[in-house]
């Protein structure tokens, strides 16, 4: 297996009431138990983060970056640091939540491009499929309960990252759920869909997660992205809701997953497979070998 360097890294300073790198302890523990090297982290402040900031720089092979901010969450040189490390061959793996949580997002070109957020001139409230918070506004697809899991929906070929030893079918069938996810598309080219969903009040699909591979700048392979329709999937309270929630949530969580946790279990597949796939890689001709990148010690 090949170690990746990962920083794991929020939009948001230290908040413990707030969806900050706590939260995430457990994700951070299913990469290290995989063999990689994790800093996770919160922003040092609102100005240049001195990682995020020079994250091209650092010897980092991936940037999974949990937007939990509400639209200032990159700066501009956050942004540009970010886009030579994929134009260098960095893996980007971004995560966001319903209407404009995580639109920071949009300063990543195209990987901002598959990640769709509310359009404030047209009345989109119609579109809400979870009905239960009024105040969250598109996109907003309920696919279950925090606590819960949902189905995944996939088409042959199954992509890589959906694939198990450990189910029947040999692929991940069940993510974590969330009464209103986000939206994400593949409206760039070298972007597909991944996985999908069904919201459990509408029956409409969506899309749980979105891959870009196969981008090149100035005629050179950029690192691959994964776009996630929400954070939730990620969070330790959607896949253990005893680790609780900030007080803001006040949706009821489920439990299936505390009652059947064999198929969480088979989630983390999902999570080792991002890690393996968003490794910086080599391309000669139709060949993709690892990619070994320099590393510093922070």
């Amino acid at each position: 297996m090949t170690v990746s360097r990962i920083l794991l890294q929020t939009t948001i300073t230290a908040q413990p009431d707030d969806w900050d790198i706590d939260r995430f302890a457990l994700l951070a523990a299913e990469l290290r138990a995989a063999g990689h090297d994790v800093l996770a982290r919160n922003r040092a402040s609102h100005d240049d983060d001195p990682v995020l900031s020079a994250l091209d720089d650092l010897g980092f092979d991936q940037l999974w970056l949990m937007a939990v901010d509400t639209g200032d969450g990159l700066t501009d040189a956050e942004a540009d640091a970010i886009a030579r490390f994929r134009r260098g061959g960095g893996g980007v793996l971004t995560a966001r939540d319903h209407q404009d949580l995580g639109s920071c997002l949009t300063r990543l070109g195209s990987l901002g491009l598959v990640n769709e957020f509310q359009d404030k001139t047209v009345d989109q409230s119609h579109l809400c499929d979870d009905q239960g918070t009024p105040s969250i506004s598109w996109p907003n697809f309920h696919s279950g309960a925090n606590g819960d899991y949902q189905p995944v929906l996939a088409t042959d070929p199954v992509h890589p990252l959906l694939r198990t030893g450990h189910s029947a079918s040999g692929r991940v069938e069940w993510f974590p759920a969330h009464p209103h996810e986000g939206a994400v598309s593949a409206s760039v080219p070298c972007a597909v869909v991944v996985a999908e969903g069904r919201s459990s009040a509408s029956g409409r699909r969506f899309n749980l997660a979105v891959a870009i591979d196969g981008e090149t700048y100035d005629g050179l392979p950029m690192g691959r992205a994964l776009a996630e329709s929400t954070f939730h999937h990620f969070a330790d309270y959607n896949w253990d809701v005893n680790r609780g929630a900030p007080s803001f949530v006040s949706e009821p969580p489920g439990s299936q997953i505390l009652a059947d946790p064999a198929r969480l279990r088979v989630f983390t597949d999902y999570v080792r497979n991002a890690a393996s796939w968003l490794h910086p890689v080599v391309r000669t001709g139709a060949d993709v070998e690892p990619q070994a990148r320099r590393t510093v010690v922070l």
